[in-house]
This record gives C-alpha cells, sequence and structure tokens, in this order.
C-alpha cells in the first residue's frame, strides 16, 4: 500500500507509470513565480507547468473564483449547460473570430476534435475523399493516437501500432512543400505560429499568409494549434493575431484555466454545425469549476496592460540573455515571440543542455528544454522584473558550472 512509503521521489518508481522522469524534489507549495519543495528551498519558475501557468501560481483572484464556484456547481454533465461555460464561451467569442467553442479538458482534447471536425466538414460539404491532414516536421499536437501521428514527430508516434491514414508532413516554414502536396483530398492544414516542443521556431508572415491562401484555394480548413502560443503567451491574444489572417479553427489549452485543466476548440456557425448531437463530446468538457476560474483568467489575460506587460518582460529576458553571452558566448540568436522564448546553444555546448537544466536545479531555477540544444522559458505573463533578473542570476552559475565540467 502506498501509505507504507514514505512521500518521497523514490515512490514514485513504485507507484506511477514510468512514462516520466521527474525531478528529484517534490513541489509542495507555490505561490505567483515562486516554488516550494519539501525542504523549503525556493526555486524561480521560468517552465510554468509548460506554459500553463499564465498568471503564476495560486493567483488570489483565481483561487477565489474556484473557492465561489466550489460552493455552487462542480459538476452537472453534458444533458444541461452551465452559467460559468456560457459566459467563458461568449468572452472568447467576443474577443476572436470565433462564431462557437466546444470545450474540452486537455490540448489533445482539443485537437483531436479539431482534426475530426475538418474530416467531417469535408467529408460532408465536399467529398467522402476529401480527408487528408497536412502537418509538419517537429509538430506537436497531443498524445493521442490521432493527434500524435499528425504531430511531426516519429519518437512519440512509433511503436503503437497502425496509424491514422491519410496524414502528410512537410517542412515547416517551407511553402514550396505545402504547394507540392496539398490538392483537391486536403481537408485541412494544422500548424503551431510557434513550434514549441519543436525547437520555438516562429512561423513567418509569408509562411502563414500563404497557407491561409492555399486553403482558401482548395477548400481546406486552416487549423493554428495555440495550446501554447494562446492566451497572451506571445503578448497577444492568440497568435494568429499578430499575422492579420483568420484562421478556420483555433485550438486553446495551457494557459487558458490558468493552471486549472480546460481547453477549448474555436470556429465559426459555417464550420461547426457539422457536429451535432451525439457526433462528439467529453465528459468534463465546460465544467463548471474549470469554466469558472477559465472566465476569471481571461478577463485578467485580456487587458490591454498586461498583454503590453507581455512585451516589456521580453524585452528585459533578451536584455539578460545578451549580458550572459557577453560572459559565456554560449547562445546563438534567441527564438520565439513574448514569453516563449529558446535560446539555441551553440552546437560546441549543445551536449550539455541536459546539465544546465540540472545545474539550473540546483541553484533554484526551473526551466524547460525544446529538443536536445534548446533551452525554453514559458514563464508567467507576470512574473515580476526582480524575479526574472534573479532567475537569470540563476542561470548564469548553472551555465558557468556546466561549461566549467565539461
Amino acid at each position: 500500500m502506498a501509505d507504507e512509503y514514505e512521500i518521497n521521489r523514490h515512490l514514485f518508481d513504485h507507484v506511477i507509470l514510468p512514462v516520466y522522469t521527474p525531478a528529484d524534489f517534490i513541489p509542495v507549495k507555490a505561490l505567483g513565480s515562486k516554488v516550494w519543495d519539501q525542504q523549503n528551498k525556493d526555486y524561480i519558475d521560468f517552465a510554468g507547468g509548460i506554459a500553463v501557468m499564465a498568471l503564476g501560481h495560486c493567483h488570489p483572484k483565481l483561487v477565489e473564483a474556484l473557492r465561489q464556484q466550489s460552493e455552487k456547481l462542480w459538476h452537472i454533465g453534458n444533458l444541461f449547460t452551465n452559467e460559468p461555460a456560457l459566459r467563458l464561451a461568449t468572452k472568447i467569442i467576443n474577443a476572436t473570430f470565433a462564431e462557437c467553442v466546444f470545450f474540452a479538458n486537455s490540448g489533445a482534447e482539443a485537437n483531436e476534435a479539431a482534426l475530426k471536425l475538418a474530416r467531417r466538414y469535408a467529408i460532408t460539404q465536399f467529398s467522402p475523399y476529401k480527408t487528408k491532414i497536412i502537418s509538419f516536421y517537429n509538430a506537436f499536437h497531443g498524445r493521442t493516437l490521432f493527434t500524435v501521428s499528425v504531430g511531426g514527430q516519429a519518437k512519440y508516434s512509433d511503436g503503437f501500432g497502425p496509424k491514422p491514414a491519410d496524414i502528410v508532413h512537410v517542412p515547416f516554414n517551407n511553402l514550396g512543400a505545402v504547394r507540392a502536396v496539398i490538392d483537391d483530398h486536403t481537408c485541412a492544414v494544422i500548424a503551431e505560429p510557434i513550434q514549441g516542443e519543436g525547437g520555438v521556431i516562429p512561423a513567418t508572415d509569408e509562411f502563414i499568409k500563404g497557407l491561409r491562401q492555399l486553403c482558401s484555394h482548395y477548400n481546406a480548413l486552416l487549423i493554428f494549434d495555440e495550446i501554447q502560443t494562446g492566451m497572451g503567451r506571445t503578448g497577444k491574444l492568440f497568435a494568429y493575431m499578430h499575422y492579420d489572417v483568420k484562421p478556420d479553427i483555433v485550438t486553446s489549452a495551457k494557459g487558458i484555466g490558468g493552471g486549472f485543466p480546460i481547453s477549448a476548440m474555436l470556429t465559426t456557425h459555417s464550420i461547426g454545425h457539422v457536429l451535432t448531437p451525439g457526433s462528439h463530446g467529453t465528459t468534463y468538457g465546460g465544467n463548471p469549476l474549470a469554466c469558472a476560474v477559465a472566465e476569471t483568467a481571461f478577463d485578467l489575460i485580456n487587458h490591454p496592460n498586461l498583454l503590453s506587460g507581455v512585451e516589456r518582460r521580453h524585452k528585459l529576458f533578451i536584455e539578460c540573455i545578451d549580458k550572459i553571452n557577453k560572459q559565456v558566448n554560449i547562445f546563438d540568436s534567441p527564438r520565439g515571440m513574448g514569453l516563449l522564448i529558446g535560446l539555441p546553444l551553440k552546437p560546441i555546448y549543445k551536449n550539455i543542455t541536459q546539465r544546465i537544466l540540472q545545474n539550473a536545479v540546483q541553484e533554484g531555477l526551473l526551466l524547460l528544454n525544446a529538443g536536445n540544444d534548446i533551452i525554453r522559458f514559458a514563464p508567467s505573463l507576470i512574473i515580476t522584473m526582480e524575479e526574472i533578473q534573479l532567475g537569470m542570476n540563476r542561470l548564469l552559475k548553472a551555465i558557468i558550472k556546466a561549461i566549467s565540467n565539461q
């Protein structure tokens, strides 16, 4: 029995399916952009729960929204609707291209819904053979069999038997490669405005606008996976807003709930009407608790002061990166937008990425990677300037230690 064991990192190996390799310490509390472990050591959080904690940990307004809703209605099921879900959907629609919303629990579920919708729309409106989905190498769209197959990383999709058919992958930011494979049988093109897991690589303006033109020409739907880039992460509510392009479907998760599990698929009535009662669903989608928290998070994030603050924080990160590089010259040019930042290590240092991450933990800093040679930042959108400075000082110590032990 689990209660026979001391609650520590070693218990993980006995009770949790080994699909993760967690750190040696266990976080037990957090506030804002600081996390404390069982020994009360503090860490500056530049990882944000992998771009989830858009408003930091335990934001008082989110805590209060959860408390209030917890005393009213936790769950009711989709035989009914509920007030928090209706309010949240209305606010999303008023702020975006969307006319209707489907709520789910995770980014994978939102992308699964988007891909199913795209195929249903193409089949019912055009042809039963219009099923091709175009995606991109190094993309990441989730862990269900469908979404992991659409993602362009074989290391995640191989070894699970036959994959869903009619999925084509081409190089990201290569419009010519898309032109070579798109045709009248294509139902959708799905792209991340910034490839997160694939290396924090932003799409070019030409590429995004070219995808829109090609999709319109071939009656294919343009899907933007904004699981990481949505909800203020890039300095706008959604990253597609940087490109002056209207998508057909947008998926959102991670930051939308500020840490509470919820996701959303955004689309229009002319597309969404092909999903009828019973054709799709999810038990917890639109859950009152989740929607109450997400509504409060949405109100806080979709505010000019917060969004402009993302860019100010981005500039400070870049200034700190430049200072580190002047001392140790370890990074190539930073990538990304807003507070989704990738730091490519110079080729001679790419073998020490994990050592830097491990040293950072020892120094009291939580970081991410994006591949073998990219350090990734995805902190709270309201992390303080002082916490940025402190975290970057800790990063410099971690780098110096890693270099000296190379």
